[in-house]
């Protein structure tokens, strides 16, 4: 089962290829998104990798509080977005 890890707390210079290779050390990744500002297209500082189950839980326990680029990493189990009532635009 693929599971999807939060990245946080990333150096706004960090590409998908740089986290992409970090996570690689643990096993096979699956997807790589680096989450953008809508507005401004600038990237946010955060994102999120899918691997498979067992070796993200292993990614999760060694990489979370590693430095890259100056910054310690947060690196958890992502959580499903809450669901945001739908606004009525008349």
């Amino acid at each position: 089962m693929v599971k999807s890890i939060y990245v946080g707390n990333l150096p706004f210079s960090a590409t998908d290829d740089e986290v992409r290779d970090l996570f690689a050390q643990y096993g096979e990744v699956k997807a790589v998104k680096m989450i953008s500002d809508r507005e401004t297209g600038r990237f946010r500082g955060f994102g999120f990798v899918e691997m498979d189950e067992a070796d993200a839980k292993r990614a999760v326990e060694g990489l979370n509080g590693t430095d890259m680029g100056g910054r310690s990493l947060r690196i958890n189990d992502a959580q499903e977005k809450p669901q945001r009532p739908k606004r009525n635009d008349w």
